[in-house]
């Protein structure tokens, strides 16, 4: 009589475990596609700043650069507001103030977005990572070398970074020609220290 007990335990808690894990999952998704949702509806993200994001079992980790300080604090508030995230630990990089950097900003922009090869990656161009990559269910790491296993988000493909006249390009495009052609318009822009050319290929993204 115990053993059948047992045996009858045993069945009902597998049955519970295997309608918990199910669960877990979708809360997992769900919160994934919230931390998305709230990263995405920031004002003040644009081309100069660039985030990116973990999650996993209620922590997200949120890296990448903020070219206006109250990104890096809006964005860490923006992540607390998502199902499921318990703690946001912040990562994000405030870059300095620096005129020189701004100038530096402003030429490679219209030095990549302008270059007929890559007007197509331009705002209104229809390439916007945000809108023409739509995400499934579920996290997509992409293979940054700075920020690894984590997932980017914005509405410009290839984001300018600029920190002491080192100009960096962060992003996903379309093939290696793409990516060396902004790398070729980067270094066409007088007075900086240097480029370092970040963009991921689609395709090799989660390499």
């Amino acid at each position: 009589m115990k053993s059948c007990v047992r045996i009858a335990v045993a069945v009902a808690a597998a049955v519970v475990l295997s309608s918990v894990q199910p669960s877990l999952r979708a809360d997992s998704k769900s919160s994934i596609e919230g931390i998305r949702h709230e990263l995405m509806q920031l004002p003040y993200y644009g081309v100069f700043d660039f985030l990116a994001f973990s999650y996993d079992k209620g922590t997200v980790t949120l890296m990448g650069y903020a070219y206006r300080g109250t990104l890096k604090h809006d964005a860490t508030r923006a992540a607390k507001r998502a199902p499921g995230v318990d703690q946001v630990i912040d990562k994000v990089e405030e870059l300095p103030v620096s005129e020189n950097d701004d100038d530096l900003r402003w030429k490679t922009y219209y030095s990549i977005y302008r270059d007929p090869f890559l007007s197509r990656y331009a705002p209104g161009g229809g390439l916007l990572w945000g809108h023409r990559h739509p995400f499934d269910d579920g996290f997509h790491a992409i293979g940054f070398r700075r920020f690894p296993g984590t997932e980017p988000l914005g509405d410009y493909p290839l984001h300018i970074i600029v920190k002491r006249g080192v100009i960096t390009l962060l992003g996903v495009v379309d093939s290696e020609a793409d990516k060396t052609v902004a790398g070729f318009r980067a270094r066409d822009v007088a007075g900086s220290f240097g480029v370092e050319n970040e963009l991921v290929v689609e395709g090799t993204a989660g390499r």
